[in-house]
């Protein structure tokens, strides 16, 4: 393995350099590339490829890949669920937001931001000594075991999917606009990378990833943003009177209403996003790399702390980008659109403030953020196939052959991946940070419903999850396909069939409502044994996970 470790060291560069220098035109390539940006990216792709050297050494079981042995601490993993919340979609995707709408782009960031308190209080302790590896070893915990699995995995696999393509697009662009290969090259390279990352180094290689990127985007971060509060004499006030002065929509941008006018849409984001994130895959599998219930409170608290600093920053860089770079023609084309899209905001206001080197670690820290998120959205993924699926569901009651999961957990990083670039391809023109929305809303609708009655309620039967998960799944999938940025945007049609893109005001409230009828309705011999083990659910949530009957 450090045989081949050593040549993917040596190949990266050597494939990556005759990109760099080829110069193009208007027409195609460009030979406006940052130097100090390539030499940044280049230096952290041979850094986190040691980590994954060093991380793979210590990755022998299923354990170690899923969940990096359950070592990692409070702070530790606080600051990588930060990480992925503090992720393209957020940096790139909420600014540029800003910048064309406002006051409008703080509803992402508040809604990204308000679901982990409620984690805290109602889920991190439980989840952490209910489950083993996967959100879906909690929810299957008192109810049939089988059936509960087979319906999760395509939940779980819809969540991480959305996920990726919105992570796998951000960094497409940002590498498409410094380096000026084209874009499907650009996501292909990213792949390969992530890999590399997930195959060798599993969980713990992500991990430290997501830490390192953490502290390094929330350093850069404040640099911008004490950047750009110096060129205003550090006054907020100032930066948003300029901003007002510069954009067209004047006084209107720091008012709501400029990209979401409709109160009903404002809430069904809100919704998606709050309660969401108490759904997502990925993070909740983060709950299960700390050693016990304590680490796994500590550990939301720490990314709940690191986040409210992130997403105060990002307001400061938004309206700091519509004051500078409105009065820096550089920065747009001839038809007056920013350079590489609304996307490429927040890398061109650290260019306007501190010159290439700036820009340059922001660009490496940009990529380095996706490629740590794209990581750790693959580990779920290939969990959800190589545990949930195989080990639990195909292996039931029979000895599992722990070197054959861990194979397939890898061979479904690759697929993953590629799979990923496809449709990464098909989204290159959307904005990140609406296909970053996407898996908050199949999380609220679906796995949402079902954590929380799992925990809380004792009347919960299989029925009634099994039920509540398909209306979720297929209704989700519908509307969001039926709205404005699918329906009209992608697929061009003049109107929508559903006014709003993300459903999950209309889609949760039933779903939770199934979920109880079917369940109280329920008069199965299974209902009576998924009722019974709610108190032994209960105790074992302080003492840690047992497989109920």
């Amino acid at each position: 393995m450090s045989s081949a470790i050593r040549r993917i060291l040596t190949a990266v560069p050597l494939i990556l350099f005759p990109v760099h220098a080829i110069a193009a035109n208007d027409k195609g390539w460009t030979s406006d590339i940052n130097l100090t940006a390539i030499l940044l990216f280049l230096l952290f792709v041979v850094a986190t490829l040691a980590i994954s050297y060093w991380a793979s050494r210590r990755t022998k079981t299923n354990t170690d890949f899923y969940t990096a042995g359950g070592q990692i601490t409070g702070l530790q993993n606080g600051t990588a669920i930060a990480g992925d919340f503090m992720s393209a979609a957020s940096f790139l995707g909420i600014t540029g937001l800003i910048f064309i709408g406002g006051f409008d782009g703080l509803i992402f960031a508040v809604g990204a931001f308000a679901g982990f308190p409620l984690m805290l209080f109602l889920l991190s302790e439980r989840i952490r000594n209910l489950g083993k590896h996967t959100f879906t070893d909690v929810v299957s915990l008192r109810l049939h075991e089988k059936r509960t699995r087979i319906i999760s995995v395509f939940t779980s696999l819809t969540i991480v999917m959305t996920y990726l393509i919105a992570q796998m697009v951000g960094v497409g662009k940002l590498i498409e606009l410094l380096f000026g290969v084209p874009y499907e090259m650009a996501v292909f390279i990213i792949a390969g990378l992530v890999i590399v990352y997930v195959v060798f180094g599993g969980m713990l290689a992500t991990t430290w990833v997501q830490i390192i990127k953490a502290i390094f985007l929330l350093c850069g971060s404040t640099l911008i943003t004490v950047l750009v509060l110096f060129q205003f004499d550090w006054s907020l006030n100032m930066i948003l009177s300029t901003a007002v002065d510069m954009h067209q929509k004047g006084a209107s941008i720091i008012q709501p209403g400029q990209l979401i006018s409709d109160p009903i849409q404002v809430l069904t984001i809100l919704v998606s996003m709050v309660l969401g994130a108490m759904g997502l895959p990925h993070i909740l599998m983060r709950l299960f790399t700390v050693s016990n219930m304590h680490e796994a409170r500590k550990s939301s608290f720490y990314a709940t702390i690191l986040m409210g600093y992130f997403y105060l920053l990002l307001i400061v860089i938004g309206f700091g980008a519509v004051a500078i770079l409105l009065q820096n023609p550089q920065y747009f084309d001839a038809n007056g659109t920013i350079l590489g899209g609304d996307n490429m905001v927040a890398i061109h206001l650290a260019h306007a403030v501190g010159g290439d080197w700036l820009m340059g670690f922001i660009s490496a820290v940009a990529f380095s953020t996706i490629l740590a998120v794209v990581a750790g959205l693959t580990v779920a993924g290939s969990a959800t196939i190589s545990h949930d699926l195989y080990a639990q569901v195909l292996c039931h009651n029979k000895e599992i052959d722990t070197r054959k999961e861990l194979k397939i957990s890898r061979i479904t990083a690759v697929s993953l991946c590629l799979l990923t670039v496809f449709f990464a391809i098909i989204f290159q023109r959307q904005n990140v940070a609406f296909i970053a929305v996407l898996p908050f809303v199949f999380a609220a609708c679906i796995n949402f419903p079902i954590l929380i009655l799992s925990l809380y309620w004792k009347g919960m039967t299989t029925n009634g999850a099994i039920a509540g998960s398909i209306w979720g799944f297929s209704m989700s999938l519908a509307l969001i396909i039926a709205g404005p940025q699918v329906w009209v945007q992608i697929l061009g049609f003049a109107t929508p069939l559903f006014p709003y893109n993300y459903p999950a005001l209309f889609i949760m409230p039933i779903s939770f409502l199934l979920i109880w009828l079917f369940s109280s309705t329920d008069r199965s011999a299974r209902s009576a044994v998924d009722r019974d083990n709610f108190q032994q659910l209960l105790v074992q949530s302080e003492l840690g996970t047992q497989r109920l009957p």
